[in-house]
């Protein structure tokens, strides 16, 4: 029997948990309770599994005699505040204890600790730790698995205790910052299977390190780590067979190097991460060649060459491959699709591949991820793509060279959430197949030769967050149904030939980014942003626009960028925009506004807000699963994990006028940007004193 009890419950009744006599698992996490609850639950003596994450236990616990849980095998105590942990040692029977993210205020008692014989797995992951504990932590000597993640530990590793663990199995010390050389004690360590030292600063190469004699080692993590940095570390060989072997790093930090010699002697490997290396040479193809169970290849950021190529044998059971950001070219392998049939993860961006996009591609039934932006490929989508790649969840080939229609014909993706074609040279009308794919969060068909009208369907797709047709060659009107696409959040139809009003129905109020300019549209300002408070950019410049400012702007409260220049507005600017205190770029040049230039605008700070980050770009984060290495509890296989995205991320371009030279500002650099234009008017009076006061001001033309 399972017992869940969360949010907040009210401690009533515990007592009478105890005639429950088959309770084994009871989860108490999330809640106010404290320590004053652990006599009754002593007295369930079914429990097995005890949860008591994200809780008040402090203090001194108080233990009866009718605490008896004889039978505990899981405790889990994460996210609470200890200053007295002698409870845990009355329960001889655990064998797992979680005190993740604990606030150990007395620290840890080793020797109580070492009572628990049947100890197994000990987790003090992001926990309040002293390194004296590694000195003692020798006696636990039932321990399998040890895990000190980000503990903020530093120094050296003690040469003794730790090192006593003769049964330990996995070992987890990284996200701290270790430095120095590893102890030679780490040797004695013949059962380790999983060693975790990334993200510290151990120094001398592994040729010269005792990870050489763990035998049974088949899990080794040492990212962003200074252990293979030496040449020297080219010549090693291992006695080991690794499963899973992570050495990504940071650029910054790495010279160029050749890839790790010891790699030719690896058989077993099923998940491999070399990336941010600088590595150069060849594409390393032995990999695949010599382990044919690799399931996770990524290779990305770094500086391989040409050719590219894949075995000769089809290898069934590769899921992920990440070679995006390196030097190779020539065509794409016809045959990939073929070769790795069940692909669920393919980047091959920021390359120079060039050719076609093959068919094979078409029958990779799983994959879910297909990133192949930044290259120079040419052609067209293939038909087999659409039909085929039945479970695509993203597919983004931006910035190539492929034209003529934008989709295939046929369209069986219907779970395609994300589709990025911007930076080609597709042509034609926006097709009909599209419409299949009403799942879609967000695309982006940008810097085409796109034309016709802008499709009547694009409603019923009430999912989309991101709406990207910019510089193509659009025209008519904007549909009504676009206003049933309720969640939208950025809007680019700028730079295209649309026309007529904008439709008042369009009153999203999620809605952040509007970019419209460069159009045809005409008519009043609608009240259709009348609502939209959370408005951060209106680009409405460039177009046919006629009557006055409306009074509403002054509700658009998170208003930063307004852009109303060269439209036919009129009328005195009204001291309602003086309300947009967020406001960091205001044009309404080449108008025919009268009246005076309103005293107020000096109430506005122009560049001292605190959006600055929703200026620059549009990112959410997404997720889509994929089969990544997660350094589980367990780490004894590959698991199911989430990739996460931010590439569904349209970064702002906004055009604005200084000293007579009309600049684009793109992404981040509008965080820093600040302006007023109001030339090309039939303003009148002085100019206000007033405006003198905005030092954060970067341009004024009046």
């Amino acid at each position: 029997m399972t017992w869940i009890l969360m949010n907040l419950i009210k401690i009533v009744g515990f007592e009478r948990l105890s005639c429950l006599s088959k309770l084994e698992e009871l989860y108490l996490d999330g809640n106010d309770f404290n320590e004053s609850i652990l006599p009754s639950l002593g007295k369930i003596t079914s429990l097995k599994k005890l949860s008591l994450r994200w809780n008040k236990i402090t203090g001194r616990v108080p233990i009866n005699k009718g605490f008896t849980m004889s039978k505990l095998e899981e405790l889990y105590l994460d996210y609470n505040n200890f200053t007295d942990m002698r409870f845990i040692c009355k329960i001889p029977s655990l064998k797992k204890l979680y005190l993740r993210e604990a606030k150990l205020n007395g620290g840890i008692n080793i020797h109580e600790l070492g009572k628990l014989k049947n100890l197994q797995e000990l987790y003090l992951d992001g926990s309040s730790i002293d390194k004296s504990f590694l000195r003692k932590v020798g006696v636990m000597t039932s321990l399998i698995v040890l895990s000190m993640r980000t503990c903020g530990l530093n120094g050296s590793l003690p040469n003794q205790g730790w090192c006593e663990l003769k049964n330990l199995q996995q070992l987890g010390l990284g996200d701290n910052h270790f430095e120095g050389r590893l102890p030679s004690c780490l040797a004695n360590m013949t059962t380790l299977r999983a060693l975790n030292l990334a993200f510290n600063n151990f120094n001398r190469s592994i040729s010269h390190s005792p990870i050489l004699s763990l035998q049974s080692l088949e899990y080794l993590s040492l990212s962003y780590d200074t252990l293979v940095d030496e040449t020297e570390s080219q010549s090693w060989t291992s006695y080991f067979q690794l499963k899973v072997l992570s050495l990504s790093s940071s650029p910054a930090r790495r010279p160029t190097r050749t890839i790790p010699r010891f790699l030719h002697y690896q058989y077993k490997l099923q998940a491999i991460d070399l990336s941010h290396n600088n590595l150069v040479g060849k594409f390393p193809t032995w990999l695949l060649e010599n382990n044919t169970r690799l399931e996770i290849l990524n290779l990305r950021n770094n500086n391989f060459t040409n050719p590219f190529q894949v075995p000769y044998h089809p290898n069934p059971h590769i899921q992920k491959i990440d070679i995006s950001n390196n030097n190779l070219g020539g065509p794409i392998p016809t045959n990939l699709g073929l070769v790795f049939p069940n692909l669920v993860h393919l980047n091959m961006s920021q390359n120079a591949f060039t050719g076609i996009i093959p068919s094979s591609l078409g029958n990779l039934v799983s994959l879910m991820i297909l990133d192949l932006s930044s290259n120079h490929l040419s052609g067209t989508i293939p038909d087999h793509l659409g039909m085929g790649c039945l479970n695509l969840k993203y597919l983004k080939l931006s910035n190539n060279s492929l034209s003529e229609q934008l989709f295939p014909a046929i369209n069986n993706l219907r779970g395609l959430m994300f589709l990025y074609l911007d930076h080609n040279q597709f042509s034609g009308k926006i097709p009909y197949s599209l419409s299949s794919s009403t799942r879609l969060m967000a695309f982006d068909f940008s810097s085409n030769s796109l034309s016709g009208k802008l499709p009547r369907w694009i409603g019923n797709m009430t999912n989309l967050v991101q709406i990207v047709m910019a510089k193509n060659q659009l025209e008519g009107p904007i549909p009504i149904e676009l206003c049933k696409v309720k969640d939208i959040i950025f809007l680019d139809l700028s730079e295209n030939n649309l026309s007529d009003f904008i439709p008042l129905c369009f009153n999203s109020l999620g809605i952040k980014h509007v970019h419209l300019g460069k159009n045809r549209l005409s008519g009043p300002i609608t009240s259709a942003f009348k609502n939209s408070s959370a408005l951060v950019t209106l680009d409405l410049r460039d177009n046919c626009l006629t009557g006055n400012i409306p009074d509403w702007i002054g509700n658009l409260s998170s208003l930063s960028i307004l852009l109303l220049k060269a439209n036919h507005l009129q009328g005195m600017i009204p001291i309602q925009i003086c309300l947009l205190g967020n406001l960091t770029i205001l044009d309404l040049s080449n108008n025919n506004f009268t009246g005076p230039i309103p005293h107020c605008l000096s109430n506005i700070s122009f560049g001292a807000t605190n959006q600055k980050s929703d200026l620059g770009s549009f990112s959410s984060y997404f997720f889509i699963g994929a089969l990544i290495y997660l350094e589980t509890e367990t780490q004894q296989k590959i698991e199911n994990d989430v990739d996460f995205f931010s590439d569904v991320d349209a970064q702002q371009e906004v055009e604005f006028t200084a000293k007579s030279r009309t600049y684009s500002y793109k992404g981040d650099i509008l965080n820093y940007m600040s302006g007023i234009d109001l030339s090309c008017n039939c303003l009148s009076g002085e100019i206000p004193l007033e405006l003198g006061n905005l030092s954060n001001i970067r341009a004024l033309n009046l």
